[in-house]
């Protein structure tokens, strides 16, 4: 069973995500500081993709519906750590492929910013979840084009990454 390092400390990049230094959580979120991150979308043989809603003990973004698995690398292997994290969440073990990172930027509740080059990563799992009770309220599969106008319409129950994130990946959903 892996288990996730949680560590206060965040990886600070430059634009060409270098390692420029390290901050706590509370700060880079509160001055919106660039850092590194780590998204994980896994989809299932029905071209359904796992969400999870974040748990009402999240310190940002609470209740709110996002992609299977996300946080912030604690070393340089972010692949390994998105693994380990997805079954620290989710309870899911399964092959993962970066397909791209994205830089960007959107306020939070509470006053926070998310400021991140974010990692983005690829998986295909056909069981359910065994998600942790700490890190996750809820889970769905849902049919990316549901979920496609569900974003659209129903906007305020997203996080703002998997709003910025989603679009982008639409052309690896219809490869599978």
């Amino acid at each position: 069973m892996y288990k996730v390092k949680k560590e206060n400390n965040i990886i600070l990049v430059n634009e060409k995500d270098e390692q420029i230094g390290v901050s706590t959580k509370k700060e880079v979120h509160e001055k919106g500081i660039l850092h590194r991150a780590f998204s994980t979308f896994i989809l299932n043989k029905n071209k359904e993709l796992l969400l999870q809603k974040r748990s009402s003990t999240k310190y940002h973004s609470k209740n709110l519906w996002s992609n299977t698995s996300c946080s912030h690398p604690w070393n340089d292997d972010i692949l390994q750590c998105a693994k380990e994290n997805l079954f620290y969440e989710m309870g899911i073990e399964c092959q993962l492929k970066q397909i791209f990172k994205i830089n960007y930027k959107c306020l939070l509740d509470n006053s926070l910013i998310e400021n991140e080059i974010d990692h983005i990563f690829i998986g295909y799992y056909d069981k359910n979840p065994k998600p942790n009770k700490n890190e996750v309220s809820d889970w769905t599969w849902m049919h990316v084009e549901k979920i496609e106008q569900d974003i659209k319409t129903n906007s305020h129950k997203y996080s703002c990454w998997i709003k910025k994130i989603f679009p982008l990946l639409k052309h690896y959903f219809r490869e599978k």
